[in-house]
């Protein structure tokens, strides 16, 4: 069973999900550039931190579930989540599913519904 009600909605929801973990992401950055260069004030990190925190372990989960609703390899779906890790990268790995089709696929609910 998917747990998205349809395949556009898992797809929207991952590239909403990969767009705002890399704005934290950055967010983030600029917020320690503040506090260890400008003005030696954690302010930015205290704010993004927590932010990118729970962006990021949403990002991991609902990239679990897009990769078995729409059953992405194993390769794939390991890219996707080492995606989350270097700032931006998430961004990247949106463009490259969506360019090679990997969210055009048969989700795994059509076949259990024939």
């Amino acid at each position: 069973m998917a747990a998205f009600p349809s395949p556009t909605t898992g797809a929207l929801v991952f590239r909403t999900i990969a767009i705002a973990e890399a704005c934290s992401w950055a967010g983030l950055l600029i917020g320690m550039f503040f506090k260890y260069v400008v003005v030696r004030n954690d302010i930015g990190v205290t704010v993004f931190g927590p932010i990118h925190g729970v962006l990021f372990i949403i990002y991991v989960v609902v990239t679990l579930v897009v990769a078995r609703d729409f059953r992405w390899s194993v390769g794939t779906t390991v890219v996707a989540l080492v995606a989350s890790i270097p700032p931006l990268a998430t961004l990247w790995f949106e463009r490259r599913a969506r360019r090679t089709g990997l969210f055009s696929g048969v989700p795994a609910v059509a076949d259990q519904a024939a």
